[in-house]
């Protein structure tokens, strides 16, 4: 990763970028049943692969905090709780507009970075934008029936142009399962297509759940349905699954995203969601992106965490670079 900071960089707009703002929107494309129907995985290949990631690379001192500092901006900072209440959103949204110390970030020369977004249920969308008011952060709200996705379909898409309406820059979705493990590709591009209308100017991540699809071969053409009908965004998982975020899912996904990118041209993001919560895990991922997608998807409008606790301990491991000494987990917490 390149560590030097340009003037965008330092003001911080890195980590309040909507998806897609320096790129076109994905437009979508007809469906390709063939295209589709072509697409395999080998799991065992790609498993060999993802087992030697976490090994490859040795990140140290100031190239480390670059890479942290870059995960910072990166992160949709989430709570996503039944027991959510204004205060705690409030809070979390304090938490996004100054992610970490003051005086760590002004000692690595990034006083104003920010995360990416906030992302909480619809009831907490307008506290949500009314606390981030004028830091250029945008709110995002998980939509349709999330986690499950399963209720009435004309009442996902009203909650969508709810969440919309209520001021969500971006709308995490939920596809149907059973339309992957059915192989209905024709019914999850309907769906999809008709909640990226829904979404309007607000941008779409699409959640796969991958833990749920199945197989890879599932999630790959999933992930290729879900960007065929428009989805600026392809996202693993509700975090609410027994099984998230992977390496394997995460290198299947993004091939997929950059075979979507061969063949029309278009950049499409994404975002592991569910049991990232150390530094060490998001260096990884960073590291798989880079590898796989280039330095170009290393940017917020391309990339995001879902995350609740990683950002703890990102700060911890900031702070020891500053430092040189651990201070307890307690002193991070997020609300």
């Amino acid at each position: 990763m390149d560590t030097h900071t340009t003037d965008t960089d330092r003001t911080g707009t890195a980590g309040a970028h909507l998806p897609q703002l320096h790129e076109p929107r994905n437009e979508g494309m007809p469906l390709d049943l063939d295209w589709v129907a072509s697409v395999q995985a080998n799991t065992s290949a790609i498993e060999r692969r993802a087992a030697t990631l976490p090994g490859r690379r040795s990140v140290k001192k100031e190239w480390q905090a670059a890479w942290l500092a870059r995960a910072v901006s990166l992160i949709d900072l989430t709570t996503l709780a039944g027991d959510d209440t204004d205060g705690r959103v409030r809070r979390l949204c304090a938490k996004a507009r100054q992610p970490v110390s003051p005086r760590i970030l002004d000692a690595i020369g990034l006083p104003d970075l920010t995360v990416g977004a906030v992302c909480v249920y619809h009831d907490m969308v307008a506290t949500a934008v009314d606390a981030l008011d004028g830091s250029g952060i945008p709110v995002a709200a998980v939509s349709t029936g999330f986690p499950a996705g399963l209720s009435p379909f004309r009442l996902r898409i009203a909650e969508i142009g709810e969440s919309v309406a209520a001021g969500a820059k971006e709308i995490d979705i939920v596809i149907s399962r059973r339309h992957v493990l059915t192989g209905n590709w024709q019914a999850l591009y309907d769906e999809m297509a008709e909640m990226r209308a829904a979404c309007g100017e607000a941008h779409v991540k699409a959640i796969l759940a991958t833990g749920e699809l199945g197989t890879l071969r599932n999630v790959a053409r999933a992930s290729l349905v879900c960007m065929m009908a428009g989805a600026d965004f392809i996202k693993t998982s509700t975090g609410k699954e027994s099984v998230n975020a992977t390496l394997p899912v995460s290198l299947t996904m993004i091939r997929a995203i950059r075979d979507y990118e061969a063949r029309t041209g278009v950049k499409v993001g994404y975002k592991p969601a569910g049991g990232i919560s150390k530094a060490k895990d998001a260096l990884t991922y960073l590291t798989l992106i880079k590898d796989e997608l280039g330095d170009r998807w290393l940017r917020p409008d391309l990339f995001r965490f879902g995350a609740s606790s990683l950002l703890g301990d990102i700060e911890r491991q900031l702070e020891h670079h500053v430092t040189g000494a651990y201070s307890a987990g307690w002193r991070h917490a997020l609300a």
